[in-house]
């Protein structure tokens, strides 16, 4: 069962983000989306290039995540790695491949969402 951490969903999610970038994860993106509506509080994108670097974001974000003490409630999609969902409850990690990205276009389908300004992403972009 995935564990909250003291300070939030926001402090796993920035964590996450953090883990992401160093398999380097490109356009990060995170999306507060527990204001619109009860899924969870947030929603982190990130794009790999290949399966491959999708896989590697993965596994380093479910081990890395594992160690602080943070358990997945669902992974879905790693199999194919096209776009890869981890499921931690109040975050909900969206890895995809470029042209999975641009299909579900997940930024325009919750526009409304708040976005938090991640350090370090800012140059990550495709």
């Amino acid at each position: 069962m995935a564990q909250e951490p003291a300070n939030g969903s926001r402090e796993l999610a920035l964590f996450a983000a953090q883990l992401a970038l160093e398999k380097k994860g490109l356009d990060l993106h995170l999306l507060e989306v527990g204001q619109i509506s009860i899924i969870a509080d947030y929603f982190l994108l990130v794009t790999g290039t290949t399966a491959v670097q999708v896989h590697a974001i993965s596994d380093h974000l479910v081990e890395s995540l594992k160690k602080s003490g943070f358990y997945a409630l669902r992974i879905e999609g790693y199999r194919e790695g096209w776009w890869v969902v981890l499921d931690y409850g109040g975050v909900v990690i969206h890895i995809f491949q470029p042209e999975a990205r641009t299909f579900y276009d997940l930024e325009r389908l919750w526009s409304e969402a708040p976005q938090v300004v991640l350090a370090g992403s800012e140059n990550r972009n495709l």
